[in-house]
């Protein structure tokens, strides 16, 4: 039998009562899930502070940011000057720069203005996949491969060195600062390049001279994003770049970075509760305010030089 018309308006009642609720607990559902990230970041500040006081009630904070030996592991004088391995932190995120900047940015400039549909849909694949390896197999690259290929180059160069994690970070990075960059200058209006064309401009002018200046707020973006990943990179420097703290620009000798000493200290080098043991949580506080710092320059990069189309 045919449903009556009393029957449809009930159930059509009933439904969109159903709704109704749902539309009344999704907003509260959502703010508990956005939440969770605020308090997962208020969790991990709160316990890199804790540990970190801890830390300094042993070790004099003017040491620890003055100081320009890291030996943490001396047991009659420990040094815990903290340069050494900001040194080599960064001395590897430059080397990773150098490497990712041109290429990432000239692949982005090729997706955006010069690559047809289809090779689009090759090229984006691939750097997807290079973005999605696992950061020691990239590690395991740069010892075994990206090194000895070195050596046969530069016969003095040790097995662990900046060089050769320095360059694996930038291809590693490659993908963050093509993808980045090309959102930003595929969101350049027609308009502009069309504009540019009928004036006379080439194609090459065209992306150069139009394009990558209209897209700079997003372009500075990925490029200060994709330096706080090479920044806080771990197992690719701990597994090929040495555990030598030393305030060095040399990229042929062996380093320690910020990172690595959290991961030998990590693998059981030290006492829970010791000095050392709290050494780790310093270290990342450090780590964590630099990485939190450029994220803050990128935002304000972005929001400072960001056009209105």
């Amino acid at each position: 039998m045919q449903p009556s018309m009393k029957e449809m308006i009930k159930k059509k009642k009933e439904s969109r009562s159903v709704y109704s609720r749902i539309e009344k607990i999704m907003p509260t559902l959502f703010l508990l899930i956005a939440s969770l990230s605020i308090l997962v970041t208020i969790g991990i500040v709160v316990t890199l502070l804790t540990e970190t006081i801890l830390f300094f009630g042993d070790v004099p904070f003017i040491e620890f940011i003055t100081g320009t030996e890291w030996y943490p592991f001396f047991a009659n004088d420990p040094s815990f000057g903290i340069w050494p391995l900001i040194s080599g932190t960064f001395l590897i995120a430059f080397i990773a720069m150098a490497v990712a900047v041109p290429i990432g940015l000239s692949a982005a400039i090729y997706l955006s203005e010069y690559a047809s549909e289809k090779s689009r849909k090759i090229i984006q694949p691939i750097l997807e996949v290079l973005a999605g390896i696992p950061t020691i197999v990239y590690g395991l690259f740069a010892l075994t491969f990206v090194t000895p290929l070195l050596q046969s180059f530069m016969n003095d160069l040790p097995i662990f060195n900046a060089l050769s994690p320095g360059i694996v970070v930038g291809i590693m990075i490659i993908p963050q600062i093509t993808s980045l960059s090309q959102d930003a200058m595929s969101a350049v209006p027609q308009a502009m390049r069309d504009g540019a064309f009928a004036l006379g401009a080439t194609k090459l002018e065209v992306a150069i001279k139009v394009v990558v200046p209209a897209a700079f707020s997003g372009i500075i973006s990925s490029l200060v994003l994709a330096m706080s990943r090479a920044i806080g990179e771990t197992m690719i420097v701990a597994t090929a770049a040495g555990s030598t703290p030393n305030i060095s620009f040399n990229p042929t000798e062996s380093i320690q970075t910020m990172t690595s000493y959290i991961v030998q200290v990590s693998m059981g080098d030290a006492t829970y509760g010791s000095t050392i043991y709290y050494s780790i949580y310093a270290v990342g506080m450090t780590l964590f305010i630099f990485t939190f710092g450029m994220n803050i320059l990128a935002d304000y990069v972005s929001r400072r030089y960001r056009e209105v189309y």
